[in-house]
């Protein structure tokens, strides 16, 4: 069996007593940072063995995951936080796991897009996730198919680039009166949710500089 355990996002509590019991009884897990995963076993008193994967690696390593499981062993699949394979490395390992007949379970748990989406206040019932935009090429033309759309949108933006981000919206929203939610550092002590017109999100980040991993929210109509 391979497990996708979703990991706390922020505040070290919020994992299931399930997802602690399979992180206990694999064979080993799967990490996308093992240094940063270490202190999330640590604090449960988690010993096990972890194992590097990550993009860099997983082509690499696939078929060797692959026949581990194939003789019976449960391995567990982790990200640095949240749910892995969004907008994280996992996508082949789950291919290739299905292609190959060995079952996959996903526990639910903490993921950033949900608890995000839900402070901002907006229309719901219909929403698009996008994820990370690309860094260069091809970005100006997702965002100008993003500011079309009519359902509420979902991004994922580094504060390295959210205000590059946020003139680009605000060029491709044109005369839109579309409301726009940031959010930022989800369940830990500085969380914060701004809510406002484009102009209104700009200048707030102008005069305070950008910190944490963000989740743009764009409303719909």
């Amino acid at each position: 069996m391979l497990y996708i355990v979703p990991t706390p996002i922020g505040n070290l509590e919020d994992i299931t007593f399930r997802a602690i019991r399979i992180l206990k009884k694999v064979d080993f897990i799967l990490a996308e940072n093992i240094k940063n995963s270490k202190k999330l076993l640590n604090y449960y008193k988690i010993k096990n063995i972890l194992k590097s994967y990550h993009s860099y690696n997983e082509y690499k390593i696939i078929l060797n995951i692959i026949t581990f499981l194939k003789k019976g062993n449960d391995i567990a699949l982790i990200s640095d936080a949240g749910t892995p394979i969004i907008s994280d490395p996992g996508f082949l390992l789950v291919k290739y796991c299905i292609k190959n007949k060995i079952k996959v379970s996903c526990l639910p748990g903490a993921t950033a897009f949900l608890p995000a989406l839900i402070n901002s206040g907006f229309y719901i019932n219909e929403f698009t996730f996008i994820g990370f935009l690309p860094h260069k090429q091809g970005k100006n033309n997702k965002l100008k198919t993003i500011c079309k759309e009519s359902r509420t949108i979902i991004l994922y933006e580094s504060p390295y680039r959210i205000l590059e981000t946020l003139f680009l919206i605000k060029k491709f929203l044109g005369k839109k009166q579309k409301k726009i939610s940031l959010c930022r550092e989800i369940s830990k002590k500085f969380e914060e949710t701004i809510i406002g017109n484009i102009n209104d999100i700009i200048y707030f980040f102008k005069k305070k500089t950008p910190k944490g991993e963000f989740v743009i929210i764009l409303q719909g109509n």
